[in-house]
């Protein structure tokens, strides 16, 4: 239970009351979700325990998580489903990770951790811009491979190695081009924001795709009647020029990858030119 089951009319109680009423405050949630996504990291030596060894890991946990997500979306991912694929108790699950909340962060950490960027000192291949469609391919991959992550917000990440790793990689790649400190953390965010945005996108065509087992050409297709009965030619004439011209005779999938990488280039093209200016 958390402190957002408790709160009512006016302030609500104290977190003094909360922890007596055992009740987790927003504060606790936030240091057991850091302890969980960075358990790696943790050195303190286990407390011994009496009873059964556990039968389970997180890392288990969040595998097979993420395999039901993978199959059936995000929806489908409740804690009792997932200790059903591992053939255990709900209650079990519960006593490794408290809730569905805590193992989404998880999962969505995992999945970016997956992406296997180079970390500090690892060595890298190609400039900055290579290093960039690096990043832009691994993470529109992972999209691909878990369409679900389109629902996650990428506004308060979960502070997890994943998130953090994508950041310090995209970071590292632009912090050598003689941009100031602001201009480089602008260039990084613009980038990252581009990417995620668009994996995105695509994330949900595939979603689209396989759930109603429609391409996005074919759903075009069926509304083809839209252009000769509704379409205004002099409502829209720089469409119907376009279209005359060819701008629009390729499919979906073929628009939206020349737009992204269209869109990519032109973006990595204005950061090298404000770094030209700001070399001089």
């Amino acid at each position: 239970m958390t402190v957002d089951d408790e709160a009512g009319a006016g302030q609500g109680p104290s977190e003094a009351e909360l922890r007596r009423r055992g009740v987790c405050t927003e504060a606790e949630r936030i240091d057991r979700t850091l302890a969980l996504l960075w358990r790696d990291r943790d050195t303190t030596p286990p407390e011994p325990t009496r009873g059964r060894r556990p039968t389970l890991t997180i890392g288990q946990i969040i595998r097979a998580a993420i395999g039901v997500a993978d199959a059936d979306g995000l929806t489908a991912t409740s804690m009792h489903r997932v200790a059903k694929e591992l053939g255990a108790g709900t209650m079990t699950l519960y006593t490794y990770v408290p809730g569905k909340t805590e193992l989404v962060d998880l999962m969505v950490d995992d999945v970016l951790v997956e992406r296997g960027l180079p970390g500090p000192g690892e060595p890298r291949s190609g400039d900055w811009r290579a290093q960039v469609e690096l990043y832009s391919d691994r993470t529109r991959e992972a999209h691909r491979r878990h369409p679900w992550l389109r629902e996650m917000s990428r506004v308060r990440p979960a502070l997890g190695p994943g998130q953090l790793a994508g950041q310090e990689y995209v970071l590292s790649t632009v912090d050598g081009l003689g941009l100031s400190p602001r201009e480089t953390v602008a260039a990084a965010n613009s980038i990252t924001s581009y990417v995620d945005a668009n994996a995105t996108l695509e994330a949900e065509s595939i979603h689209l795709e396989r759930s109603t087992g429609q391409s996005t050409d074919a759903w075009w297709n069926q509304r083809s009647a839209f252009w000769t009965k509704y379409f205004d030619i002099t409502a829209h004439p720089a469409m119907n020029a376009t279209w005359l011209a060819g701008g629009f005779a390729t499919t979906a999938g073929e628009q939206a990858a020349a737009a992204y990488e269209f869109g990519l280039a032109r973006l990595l093209d204005g950061i090298a030119h404000q770094a030209a200016r700001a070399t001089g």
